[in-house]
């Protein structure tokens, strides 16, 4: 067999006993074949899998066997459980004579633990818009997690000015086999597989996984359920996710903790969406029961989408009805709640934003609730933006840049610190990182800390 290791490998979804661990068997990641994805044969492959303790395999040595599918598109998705709490561990993989780069994971902490949390987050990385260089300087610094909030992919066609060709499908994806080469695209990514292999990593949606701005159900027909079925079981294969599809769903919504320090509550933002609903009822319960009687530090908000009000003034002025905007009733539900050191990260709109969450987002003077922090693209386009203009007009928002990068941050129970992380250029490799902005939270309220701009 040839090297079927082209895809890296991953771990995610960690827990205080456990994590994920995932790889992809892929021959010919870009193998346009939809009988044989990755250039791989209609069979089973017995697949070897070890963990340890240290990067030479030879303290704590676990190891087993799984059967790659080629209905799972000969993914690997391997739950280990019985590991210690906040202890950093190293995993491969071997398939016949072929071995693994080599991973390193790290369990979350113990439930009682107050040991500070060092984590990742970033979204937004169309292929042909850029480099991923930012990637490669998240991986140097060897996080304890990283949250990926949306549009891992994007579906549409190629754009029309690129850095790099998509390469085989360059048209907007609709079937399984596309979705898994769309995917595997991504995923020849150097840089991307370094940043996985650094860190677990625990990912949610946004809309480009599936289709531009979908909700729900979409139109409800039998071909856009298909559709998102398809890309449903796409992402599953291509993530180090707990739980597999099932019945054209998956579970997405779900919370990882760190000791007494940070609970982060991971949202799904388009699955149980319509015009009413941005969480659907179920998860809407689930989120305020854990805003209410989490007994951490932090109670955070993983997602993808601007929750703050945003109104952007203009020849057109507007409330982007696709963010958090759309669903006021629902936000003001959220915030209702008044739980303490609540915390939301969001990503989507491709610029940089900070900005406080207030009980009344018209009224200045009202309680601040919370803090906010946007994320810029890793490598997607900024938009047009009149940030002055938009800060301006929303006096809770106190901060913007559109260069592009990730955030670093630190939560500790006494503080969170957040650094926007930038790069210089994505139209080519070898960009400098650089912190442009680093903020404080001690309370509810947010300082800036050595904040420049352009």
């Amino acid at each position: 067999m040839a090297n079927p290791f082209t895809l890296g490998v991953a771990s995610g979804e960690p827990m205080p006993d456990g994590v994920v661990l995932w790889t992809r068997l892929a021959v010919d990641p870009l193998s346009a074949d939809p009988a044989r994805p990755g250039g791989m044969a209609q069979r089973a492959v017995e697949v070897r899998w070890q963990l340890a303790e240290d990067d030479r395999f030879t303290q704590g040595l676990r190891q087993g066997v799984v059967q790659a599918q080629p209905a799972w598109a000969h993914s690997v998705h391997v739950r280990v459980a019985g590991l210690k709490p906040g202890a950093d561990y190293f995993y491969r993989f071997r398939a016949g004579d072929e071995l693994s780069p080599a991973g390193r994971t790290r369990t979350s902490d113990d439930p009682a633990a107050a040991r500070p949390v060092r984590f990742a987050i970033a979204n937004c990385q169309r292929f042909e818009h850029g480099f991923y260089t930012a990637y490669r300087h998240l991986a140097d610094e060897r996080p304890d997690v990283v949250f990926h909030v949306g549009d891992y992919i994007y579906e549409s066609r190629q754009a029309a000015t690129v850095v790099r060709p998509l390469g085989p499908v360059p048209g907007e994806i609709t079937k399984l086999h596309e979705y898994r080469l769309r995917h595997a695209r991504y995923k020849t990514d150097a840089d991307l597989q370094a940043a996985h292999a650094a860190a677990p990593w625990v990912t949610t949606w946004d809309d480009h996984e599936v289709a531009d701005n979908y909700r729900g159900r979409g139109d409800g027909s039998a071909a856009f359920l298909r559709r998102r079925a398809a890309a449903y079981q796409a992402y599953y294969e291509h993530q180090p996710l707990r739980v597999r599809p099932r019945d054209g769903n998956l579970q997405m919504y779900r919370r990882r903790t760190y000791g007494l320090v940070a609970d982060f509550m991971v949202l799904d933002a388009r699955q149980h969406r319509d015009a009413g609903t941005m969480l659907g009822a179920a998860q809407e319960e689930w989120l305020m029961s854990r805003l209410l009687t989490s007994p951490v530090r932090w109670r955070v908000l993983v997602q993808p989408l601007f929750f703050a009000r945003r109104f952007v003034p203009g020849p057109a002025p507007n409330l982007r009805p696709d963010s958090w905007d759309g669903h006021q009733a629902e936000r003001a539900r959220i915030l209702a709640a008044n739980a303490p050191g609540l915390v939301v990260f969001s990503g989507d709109v491709h610029n940089f934003w900070a900005g406080e969450l207030k009980a009344d987002f018209l009224d200045p003077a009202s309680a601040t609730v919370g803090v906010e922090f946007v994320g810029s693209s890793i490598s997607s386009r900024p938009p047009q933006t009149d940030g002055p203009a938009v800060l301006a007009a929303n006096p809770h928002l106190t901060f913007f840049d559109d260069r592009r990068g990730y955030m670093s941050c630190v939560a500790s129970p006494e503080e969170l610190r957040v650094a926007f992380r930038a790069v210089d250029f994505v139209d080519r490799k070898g960009s400098p990182v650089r912190t442009i902005a680093e903020f404080l939270t001690e309370g509810s309220g947010l300082t800036s800390e050595n904040a420049s701009s352009k």
